[in-house]
């Protein structure tokens, strides 16, 4: 296996396991037909990160690990996303 096999199969993985992550939540927001807000993904899973070199700026931890892992999901149609106002939600898409 390549390196970029290997890293690929990790972030796969990662994905995945935040997959399982919603699923689990989905329950707790059944009153909001299991639409999980992205905060509470990001902050249950501590998933702010900083993205530039130390030498960098950036003002604080974002949630790009978080956007790339669901956008992946989202790309093989196992979750699905809507926005209201400024605020993001998540759900497992039930085949």
């Amino acid at each position: 296996m390549t390196r970029k096999n290997a890293i690929h199969n990790l972030i796969n993985e990662a994905a995945l396991e935040l997959l399982e992550f919603i699923k689990d939540c989905e329950s707790d927001h059944k009153e909001h037909g299991y639409w999980v807000p992205a905060a509470k993904i990001k902050d249950d899973l501590d998933l702010n990160f900083v993205a530039v070199p130390q030498s960098g700026r950036q003002h604080g931890p974002k949630g790009w690990v978080f956007a790339t892992l669901a956008r992946i999901l989202e790309d093989k149609s196992l979750i699905e996303h809507k926005k209201i106002g400024n605020r993001a939600f998540y759900r497992s898409i039930r085949k």
